[in-house]
């Protein structure tokens, strides 16, 4: 399954019962791609270990190489296994895996993560996803899979099979539909090499959720190349030009509103931030079928705001 090239036909899209996971699970050893659902968005799998497999996610989605992939493990001992982990680092961990939250730690010199999914680096972005559909299909490898979202770089992540049938149906071996996504964003990313937590990426897990747990986190990462994904300024991108914090559309543009009052979409009528992340890349992908043009209401920097509006200032910048 893994050596199909050029495949002309969309991926079969199967519900996940055990026939499913076990077929599935035999594409990914034998260097296969298949997209799954995790509860932040769809993921496009290849076994983390198998550095063909790893290219071949680079030129599906069309990634640059020198941005590091993210490695699914399926249990809290197995990522300890993989990477160095500091005790504070171990309490993130314990706290909040399963679950969205990416550590960014130093590899350990035995760690089974190649290196063309570390894009060359010392250090490994790792998480333990609680989707009951990516914990079958890991343990079910019995290996690492990397799975960056499935949508050809810098584009709108899909929260749907629908969306990843419609994006890269015709380049990977199987889709697993496992509904749609829970928490609608990529998971929070700590860099935990430090004293102090860092923060590279915003997500469902907010900075309050990480003080808690291990004070002191401050925010970085922007310089440089990346050492996680989604530090890339210019990412999560429709086709349409976003303007956001509108208080009203312009002519021709489309209204992605936020909290009672009328829009095209809107995130959430009764102001939810969650039901708003939830929606967001969704609503987007609608919009930007129908319009080039999209005016997105003001979102609340707190809470997870942070995090959709990191999704949205990476969406509209044009640089």
């Amino acid at each position: 399954m893994g050596a199909k090239r050029g495949r002309t036909m969309t991926a079969p899209v199967l519900k996940p019962d055990a026939d499913a996971i076990k077929k599935a699970a035999t594409c990914l050893l034998e260097g296969g791609l298949v997209a799954m659902p995790t509860e932040t968005v769809y993921g496009l799998a290849g076994d983390a270990t198998n550095p063909d497999a790893v290219a071949r996610i680079y030129r599906v989605k069309e990634r640059p190489v020198f941005n590091p992939l993210i490695a699914h493990v399926a249990s809290i001992e197995t990522a300890f296994g993989q990477g160095r982990f500091s005790e504070a680092a171990r309490m993130l961990a314990r706290h909040f895996w399963p679950g969205p939250l990416t550590l960014v730690v130093k590899a350990t010199h035995t760690t089974t993560v190649c290196d063309l999914a570390r894009a060359g680096l010392e250090t490994l972005a790792i998480r333990v996803p609680a989707h009951p559909v990516a914990r079958a299909l890991l343990e079910a490898t019995g290996r690492p899979l990397v799975a960056p979202s499935a949508n050809p770089s810098g584009r709108i992540s899909p929260t749907s099979a629908a969306h990843v049938a419609a994006d890269l149906g015709t380049k990977l071996d199987f889709i697993l539909d496992g509904g749609d996504c829970s928490e609608g964003l990529e998971s929070t990313v700590i860099d935990a090499r430090g004293e102090a937590p860092v923060l590279l990426r915003p997500g469902t897990i907010s900075p309050n959720d990480i003080n808690a747990i291990w004070p002191g986190l401050t925010r970085g990462g922007e310089a440089g190349a990346p050492i996680s994904p989604g530090q890339l300024l210019r990412h999560y991108a429709p086709n349409a030009r976003l303007r956001l914090n509108a208080a009203a559309p312009g002519p021709g543009e489309a209204y992605l509103g936020f909290g009672p009052g009328d829009a095209t979409l809107n995130l959430s009528p009764s102001a939810s931030l969650t039901e708003a992340a939830a929606n967001l890349f969704s609503m987007l992908r609608k919009l930007d079928e129908t319009h080039d043009r999209i005016a997105v209401a003001p979102i609340p920097e707190a809470g997870l705001g942070l995090a959709i509006n990191d999704r949205l200032e990476r969406a509209a910048n044009r640089d």
